[in-house]
C-alpha cells in the first residue's frame, strides 16, 4: 500500500469534477515524460500532427484515442513510452486565416511586404494558433509536452533544409515546366491531397473542327480551353479516324490550324474517339503534347482568366465558358449539347475554388527511386501495413507515383533554398552555408507535406544524431487513417529511408477508417450529422466519448457512432464507478496476498478464472490493434460478469462473514484492481479516479499492466457451475418477470437441488432470486425444472391471477390474429409473387414471432394457479 490517501468516492461520477484536475497532476508528475537515457525498451509514437488552424473534429478523437491506448498501455507494460506532439504550419490554411485578418482592416499581404507579414503570421500562431492543442489535453492525449514540435521550428526547419539540399545534389529535385493542380483563388500550386474531387453538374459540348471528309467531332467539358488546342488525338488503331491521320484541321474561332494525330492515350470507345490536345491546360495533353512535339499555349493567367487575344480575352473562364459555345453554335459549330452532364470536378481543400490544370514552372522531386524503396521496405517486412489487405493499396500508389511537385506560390512555409545569379546560375544552399552574394532566392515556399514528410526523423533531431534518435527510431507505431495512406504515409517512407540509410520511419502502420454517422453515412454539415466531440466531451465526459469511438474501432474498418451511444457509454463508466464504491464500502482490499483456490469459494475461483481469459484477450486484440474487441471484451466483463454477478455473489458471501467474507474482498479488491488497469488506456480518468481510491497508490498510469496468473486460469469446474447457476436464476427471473411479479417480491419456493452442483449455491440462489423458505402449508402453484435442478414456487396471493389471466388472454389473443394474418399472407399465391423478397422475409419474421408469442403465452396461461 502506498501513502497517498483519497477521500470517500461521491455517489455519482462527475468527469468534469475529475478530468482537469487528474490530467494537471499528470503533467505535474512528469508521467508522460520519456528518458532518452532509460534502459527500458522504447515505444514510440509521433502524433500525426495537426494544422495549427485546426480544432479537434471527431476522426482526430479517434485517431487520438487510439494512439493514446496504445501509449498508456506500454508504459504500464514497462516500456520507455513516447508519444511526440506537435503541428504543422498548414501553408496554405495559415496563409489564409491571416489574409482574411487583413482584408478586414483593408490590407493584403503587399501592403505589408514578405517579411512583415510573416512576421504577422507568427505573431497570429501566438496569440491563435494552436488551439486544438488544449483540446487533446481534454480527450486526455498523455504526450510527452516537453517535446512538442512545430513544422516551422529551427531545428525542424534546418532538417527541411538539409533534406533539400541532400536530395538537389543527388539530382532527385528539380525545376521544369509541367502540367500542376493550381488554386486561382490562393494563387498556388496544389498536391494532389490538397484537391478534393465531386461530382459536379456540367456540360458536355460536341465541336466539329474542319469541313466535308475532313471534318472531325471531339467532345469537351471546358470549351473555354479550345482556344489552346494545338492538335486533335485518335487511337492509332481507330480505323474511323485512319485516314485523316497526318491531316490538318482548322481551330474554330481561331484559324490556327493544328495537326491530326495518333497516340496510346486516347479511348476510341469514349465519346467520338477523338480527343482536342490543350497541352498547357490538361495534364494527359501535356504528355501526348510531349510525345508528338507539340507547342503549349496558355490562354490563362493565373486568376483564371482569358488572355487569348480575341473577344474573349479579359472574361473569366466560367464567363468565356458560355461565350466560347454561344459562338460556336453561330458559326454551326456545335453538334451536341448535354445539360446537365454531371463528372468529377477538382477544388482546391481549402477555399473550395475549382482547381484549374495549368502549365507552371515548378519545383519537382523525382520520386521513382523513393517510392520503390518505399514499396521495397513493405514487401521485406521491414514495415508491417495493418490490416494486410491495405498493403495492396499501398503498392499500389507507390509502385505508380508520379513525380512530387513541392513548389507553392505562398510566403508562409519553408522558403526553397535555392538562389540564382545574375548571369542564371543557381546555387542550392545548405543550413550551414551562405550564397553568393548578389544572388537572389527564390520566392515560393515548399508544401508542407514536404515538412510533415520527414515528421518521424526531423521531431527527434535529425540530421544530428541525437539521443532521441538513436533511442526512439525507428517509431513502432503509425496510428493514422486509411485516407491519407498514399500522401503522407508514402512520402514519410520514401524521406525516413533515404535519410536513415533504409531504416523505415515505422515498424508498423496501423490504419483505422473514418468514422460515420449510426446509419454508416459518412459525416457532413451538409448533411448535418457532423459530431463535435468537444460537445461530447462537455455533456457525457473524456472516457465516454473515447470509449464510443474505440468501441466501433476495427483495423481499417470506419466506425459508425451516435449520442445514443455515448450515453450508453457514460452509463458504463458510472456502472464501474458504483461498482467500486459498493466495494470500498464494504472492505475490498488489495492487500495482502492472494487466497489459493483451494481457500476460495466457487464463485471467487470462476471470477479470477474468467479474469484471465479476460487478460489473455485483451492482450490478443492489442497485437492486431482490434481496439472494437477489446472494448467489447471489457465492457461484457466488466458489466455483465463482475458488475451484474460477481458484485451480486460478493455480497452474500460478504454479509456471512467470516474468513469467507474476508478472502472475498481480497478477490473482489484484486479483480476491481486488475479491471481498472485493463481499462485504464481505454477510459483514463475514471480508473484513475477509482484506482487511487482502491489501492491507496499514487497513479494506475504508473501501474502494471495485468498479466495471466496461471494458478487461477482455466478453471473449468468453476465456469461451468456459475454457468449452471446463470441459468437457473436467469430462468427463474424471466418466469417471475412472465408472471407479473415485482423484482423485489418476495414468494414461498422449494428448491431440489440435492443431486445437482447447485446444492451449496442455495443461500445465493434464495437471496438473489428473492425466494422464502416454504411453510408447512406450502402448496406450489408452478415447477420449473433447469437442467438437473427443480424449483416449485407458490404465486397464489402474490399476484391478482383474476387480472393475471385477462392480460395473458388478451396478449394470446392478439398473438393468435398476427400469426393468422402473417400465414394467411405466405399462403397467397399472388402475394409471394409479387411481393419483394425484403416484405416476405419481414412477413415470416412476423410469422415466426407470433408462434413463439402464442407458445410462451400458452405456457404462462398455464401456470397460473386456479381460480
Amino acid at each position: 500500500m502506498g501513502t497517498v490517501t483519497t477521500p470517500e468516492l461521491p455517489t455519482q461520477y462527475a468527469p468534469a469534477d475529475v478530468e482537469t484536475r487528474s490530467y494537471e497532476r499528470w503533467v505535474a508528475e512528469g508521467y508522460f515524460s520519456a528518458d532518452a537515457g532509460s534502459e527500458r525498451e522504447p515505444f514510440t509514437i509521433v502524433l500525426p500532427p495537426p494544422n495549427v488552424t485546426g480544432v479537434l473534429h471527431v476522426g482526430h478523437a479517434l485517431d487520438h484515442s487510439i494512439q493514446d491506448a496504445l501509449t498508456r498501455r506500454a508504459r504500464m507494460r514497462g516500456h520507455e513510452a513516447l508519444w511526440l506532439p506537435g503541428m504543422d504550419h498548414a501553408g496554405i490554411a495559415t496563409q489564409n486565416v491571416v489574409e482574411r485578418e487583413l482584408a478586414k482592416q483593408g490590407l493584403s499581404r503587399h501592403d505589408l511586404g514578405r517579411e512583415a507579414f510573416v512576421e504577422r503570421v507568427w505573431q497570429w500562431k501566438e496569440e491563435s494558433g494552436g488551439r486544438i492543442l488544449g483540446q487533446m489535453k481534454k480527450l486526455g492525449d498523455s504526450v510527452d509536452w516537453r517535446r512538442e514540435r512545430f513544422t516551422m521550428d529551427e531545428g525542424l526547419s534546418r532538417a527541411v533544409q538539409t533534406i533539400f539540399k541532400r536530395l538537389f545534389d543527388d539530382e532527385l529535385i528539380y525545376r521544369a515546366e509541367r502540367i500542376i493542380n493550381w488554386c486561382p483563388r490562393c494563387l498556388t500550386a496544389l498536391s494532389d491531397i490538397e484537391v478534393d474531387h465531386s461530382d459536379d453538374e456540367g456540360e458536355l459540348v460536341s465541336i466539329r473542327y474542319g469541313e466535308g471528309a475532313g471534318a472531325i467531332v471531339v467532345a469537351t467539358t471546358r470549351a473555354e480551353t479550345m482556344l489552346g488546342d494545338t492538335a486533335i488525338a485518335v487511337h492509332p488503331g481507330d480505323e474511323r479516324y485512319a485516314h485523316l491521320v497526318g491531316t490538318t484541321v482548322e481551330v474554330p474561332l481561331t484559324g490556327r490550324v493544328i495537326p491530326i494525330v495518333a497516340d496510346e492515350h486516347v479511348d476510341p470507345a469514349f465519346g467520338t474517339g477523338a480527343v482536342k490536345v490543350t497541352p498547357a491546360h490538361d495534364p494527359n495533353d501535356f504528355e501526348i503534347g510531349r510525345r508528338h512535339g507539340l507547342p503549349s499555349i496558355t490562354v490563362m493567367d493565373e486568376r483564371g482568366v482569358i488572355t487569348a487575344h480575341g473577344p474573349f480575352e479579359g472574361l473569366d473562364r466560367f464567363e468565356a465558358r458560355p461565350a466560347v459555345v454561344a459562338a460556336l453554335r453561330a458559326e454551326g459549330r456545335i453538334v451536341a449539347e448535354k445539360r446537365p452532364y454531371v463528372h468529377a470536378v477538382g477544388h482546391c481543400s481549402r477555399c473550395k475554388t475549382v482547381v484549374e490544370p495549368r502549365l507552371s514552372l515548378q519545383w519537382f522531386v523525382n520520386v521513382q527511386p523513393l517510392a520503390k524503396a518505399a514499396g521495397d521496405a513493405v514487401r521485406d517486412g521491414r514495415t508491417r501495413i495493418h490490416p494486410p489487405e491495405l498493403a495492396k493499396r499501398y503498392f499500389d500508389w507507390v509502385d505508380d507515383m508520379h513525380d512530387w511537385c513541392i513548389s507553392r506560390q505562398l510566403w508562409w512555409g519553408h522558403r526553397i533554398p535555392v538562389w540564382y545569379g545574375p548571369e542564371g546560375q543557381v546555387v542550392c544552399v545548405g543550413p550551414d552555408e551562405e550564397p553568393p552574394a548578389g544572388y537572389v532566392q527564390d520566392s515560393d515556399v515548399l508544401d508542407t507535406w514536404f515538412s510533415s514528410g520527414l515528421w518521424p526523423i526531423s521531431t527527434l533531431g535529425w540530421p544530428d544524431r541525437t539521443a532521441d534518435l538513436e533511442r526512439f527510431y525507428p517509431t513502432t507505431v503509425l496510428v493514422t487513417g486509411y485516407d491519407i495512406l498514399f500522401f503522407w504515409v508514402a512520402r514519410m517512407m520514401m524521406f525516413g529511408l533515404y535519410a536513415m540509410d533504409g531504416v523505415p520511419p515505422f515498424r508498423t502502420v496501423a490504419l483505422h477508417g473514418i468514422v460515420r454517422d449510426q446509419f454508416g453515412k459518412k459525416m457532413s454539415k451538409s448533411s448535418g450529422n457532423v459530431i463535435d466531440p468537444l460537445d461530447w466531451i462537455d455533456r457525457y465526459g473524456a472516457d465516454a466519448t473515447r470509449f464510443t469511438l474505440l468501441r466501433g474501432a476495427g483495423p481499417g474498418s470506419d466506425v459508425a457512432v451516435s449520442e445514443d451511444w455515448a450515453a450508453g457509454s457514460r452509463n458504463f463508466c458510472n456502472k464501474i464507478w458504483n461498482a467500486t464504491r459498493f466495494a470500498l464500502m464494504n472492505g475490498a482490499t488489495v492487500a495482502g496476498p492472494l487466497p489459493s483456490p483451494g481457500e476460495l469459494t466457487v464463485a471467487d475461483r470462476w471470477i479470477l478464472s474468467r479474469l484471465q481469459a479476460v487478460i489473455g484477450a485483451v492482450d490478443s486484440g492489442y497485437a492486431d490493434f482490434e481496439f472494437a474487441k477489446i472494448s467489447d471484451q471489457l465492457y461484457h466483463f466488466a458489466w455483465d460478469e463482475v458488475c451484474d454477478w460477481y458484485v451480486e455473489l460478493a455480497k452474500i458471501q460478504i454479509a456471512a462473514g467470516g474468513a469467507v467474507a474476508d478472502r472475498t474482498r481480497r478477490v473482489l479488491g484484486h479483480v476491481l484492481d486488475a479491471l481498472l488497469r485493463l481499462l485504464h488506456p481505454l477510459v483514463p480518468f475514471v480508473t484513475e479516479e477509482l484506482w487511487r481510491a482502491l489501492t491507496g497508490e499514487p497513479s494506475v498510469m504508473i501501474a502494471s499492466w495485468p498479466a495471466v496468473a496461471d494458478g487461477y486460469a482455466g478453471d473449468r469446474a468453476a465456469e461451468e457451475e456459475i454457468l449452471a447457476l446463470q441459468e437457473l436464476i436467469t430462468e427463474v427471473r424471466r418466469f417471475r418477470s412472465d408472471q407479473g411479479l415485482k423484482p423485489g417480491q418476495r414468494v414461498a419456493a422449494r428448491l431440489g437441488l440435492a443431486r445437482t452442483a447447485l446444492a451449496a449455491h442455495e443461500p445465493a440462489i434464495r437471496s438473489l432470486l428473492r425466494l422464502d423458505d416454504p411453510s408447512e402449508s406450502f402448496a406450489p402453484t408452478a415447477r420449473l425444472a433447469v437442467g438437473e435442478a427443480t424449483i416449485e414456487i407458490d404465486t397464489a396471493g402474490a399476484i391478482d391471477v383474476a387480472a393475471e389471466r385477462r392480460r395473458l388472454e388478451k396478449d394470446l389473443a392478439a398473438a393468435r390474429k398476427e400469426a393468422a394474418q402473417a400465414t394467411a399472407k405466405l399462403g397467397n399465391e399472388q402475394f409471394m409473387a409479387k411481393a419483394p423478397e425484403d416484405v416476405v422475409v419481414k412477413v415470416r419474421s412476423r410469422a415466426a414471432q407470433a408462434d413463439a408469442d402464442i407458445t410462451r403465452l400458452s405456457a404462462q396461461l398455464a401456470a397460473l394457479p386456479a381460480g
